[in-house]
């Protein structure tokens, strides 16, 4: 679920925690104008009657009265009058955060909205008068309204494999390469290599951005935050170290620096080594050092294990993908530039949580995090879309969120982390992801119920064969959800 209205409150004198609601029960009389801005945007114009305002006032002096303290009365004994005009300035900012509260509230509630951000209200602006009604004005992002999808009944395609022994062997390779020995070696680097490498990325004469001593694998493609450079491999392929190769590579249309969207620039890499890699030898202590294994059948085993939590992601993906597809055919509706910025580094974390849990290397999550940047606002538009519709149908399937879907989530996450659950939780807390694994929950949950309700064709799955190196760099020097 996206962020749900927030009310503000401004600070006020203490008062008993009876006047916290106005007459229980009793709405208020307000007048209220909606503008529908744009599919997400309503402009919201309110205003609260005089006698609200009145009776609220009233209220508040009551509730004071008992404890009002004035010189020459003892406490409680002050007469109305001389309180009211006493604490005026307090009541007056008690009574009118009070009417806000309420009315934003209510306004909320009685012209069904659906808010997926904090209202835009400028409180400074908002006055209580002595005379006449209060009005106040706030801009706020709604859900948009739409005729939810047939969803019964699609018609999907499952991959489907059965994991080999060359499978786990290929995976192996991987993990061994991590901890292979880099040997120096003079000649040209081939693919598979390793090379060291200064970047830079110019526009013309000016310097763009840098990168000192990156260690890149040679691959076919190299891949930044902001874009890529196909062709890698045979750019690099007569380089020794010293030479200086350059190349000429696209920025994304979706890049942070709006004037390098879709511009060329040029990239100059100079070699400073090449490595050859050397696997090492599975000895006993390389086993203790991959986990604690004792053998290399546990190691293998092990490896099995992670590889089927892969095949399931690609497996849910590409069924997600389907269903996507099919529920977001006829959602034409704009999405506010502005919310798919905000919800583009979310789309992003909610990813690397996905992708974390089902045991994927940090090489892969950097290189699928690469891919999703370079097309960050469309991605965030499809995912919201596809968001807004599993959410409604969640809500009319009484899909619900419990806590032990956190714990399984969190269990998963530490598993493939090496962290205790405890402390994968504090950090999700930490830096405010529950929201987002909330929504990961909700939506699984809710795909779950589409796919129970479709008619599955099985199809043959080939594991993806990693052909970019991913760099953690943005070729403008600034990643999208940094630019501010």
């Amino acid at each position: 679920r996206l962020p749900p209205v927030e009310v503000f409150m401004a600070s006020t004198t203490d008062l008993p925690e009876e006047s916290t609601a106005l007459e229980e029960n009793k709405p208020l009389a307000l007048n209220v104008d909606v503008e529908k801005v744009s599919t997400c945007e309503r402009k919201v114009k309110v205003s609260v009657a005089r006698d609200d305002i009145e009776r609220a006032f009233e209220q508040a002096i009551g509730d004071l009265m008992p404890t009002a303290l004035l010189p020459g009365f003892r406490p409680g004994r002050a007469p109305r009058r001389l309180v009211s005009s006493r604490f005026k300035s307090e009541l007056k900012d008690q009574v009118r955060s009070k009417l806000l509260t309420d009315a934003m509230s209510q306004v909320t509630e009685d012209q069904k909205l659906a808010p997926i951000s904090e209202p835009d209200l400028d409180l400074e602006a908002v006055i209580l008068p002595d005379e006449g009604p209060m009005t106040f004005e706030f801009g706020i992002e709604v859900r948009p309204e739409f005729d939810l999808p047939k969803w019964k009944g699609l018609s999907i395609k499952r991959p489907s494999r059965e994991l080999t022994d060359a499978d786990v062997d290929e995976s192996l390779t991987g993990i061994l390469r991590d901890r292979s020995r880099l040997v120096p070696f003079s000649g040209a680097p081939a693919t598979g290599d390793l090379i060291v490498a200064n970047l830079r990325f110019l526009d013309g004469g000016k310097v763009l951005s840098h990168a000192e001593e990156v260690e890149m694998v040679v691959r076919p493609k190299l891949s930044f935050a902001d874009a890529e450079l196909s062709g890698f491999d045979a750019l690099v392929a007569k380089a020794k170290a010293g030479d200086t190769v350059t190349a000429t590579m696209t920025v994304s249309d979706e890049a942070a620096v709006e004037n390098l969207r879709g511009k060329e620039v040029t990239l100059e890499l100079e070699v400073l080594e090449a490595k050859k890699l050397e696997p090492p030898e599975l000895t006993p202590a390389l086993l203790a050092e991959l986990g604690d294994f004792e053998s290399a059948d546990d190691l293998r085993n092990a490896i099995r294990r992670q590889l089927e939590n892969q095949l399931d992601w690609h497996r849910r993906r590409q069924v997600r993908q389907q269903v996507s597809s099919a529920l977001t055919a006829s959602a034409d509706w704009e999405l506010p530039p502005r919310l798919l910025r905000r919800q583009a580094q979310r789309e992003l974390e909610r990813a690397i949580l996905e992708l974390r849990r089902s045991g994927f290397d940090d090489d892969s999550i950097r290189r699928h995090v690469n891919e999703l940047r370079q097309s960050a606002m469309a991605s965030t538009g499809r995912a919201l879309k596809e968001h807004f519709i599993l959410e409604r149908i969640a809500e009319e399937t009484a899909v619900a969120d419990t806590a032990a879907d956190y714990e399984e989530e969190i269990r998963a996450i530490a598993a493939q982390s090496g962290e205790s659950p405890r402390r994968v939780r504090a950090s999700l807390e930490r830096r405010g992801l529950m929201d987002v694994l909330r929504n990961q929950i909700i939506e699984r949950k809710t795909i779950e119920m589409v796919e129970s309700e479709a008619k599955f064709t099985d199809m043959p799955f080939e594991f993806p064969k990693p052909d970019a190196e991913a760099i953690d760099h943005a070729v403008c020097g600034v990643v999208v959800g940094e630019e501010e």
